[in-house]
């Protein structure tokens, strides 16, 4: 039977930190589409790219802490 690196109580914490950055992630995506709707519908277009290229970086995040949630399972 292998070991596992850290305890389960350990796990535990390292999961609801995570979830606690993913929340923080998520409410700035929501916060960043707000923004950008509001912008775009007064007529500013230039801040679509910028807009959508910090959204891919939010899901970036979002999906690497998902690979390590997943890495540390096993």
């Amino acid at each position: 039977m292998r070991r596992s690196r850290f305890s389960r109580s350990q796990r535990l914490t390292i999961v609801q930190g995570i979830l606690c950055i993913v929340v923080i992630i998520v409410i700035l995506q929501l916060w960043l589409f707000t923004a950008t709707v509001n912008a775009y519908l007064g007529g500013d277009t230039a801040i679509l790219l910028p807009a959508a290229l910090a959204s891919l970086i939010g899901l970036l995040l979002n999906v690497g802490l998902l690979w390590y949630l997943y890495a540390l399972d096993r």
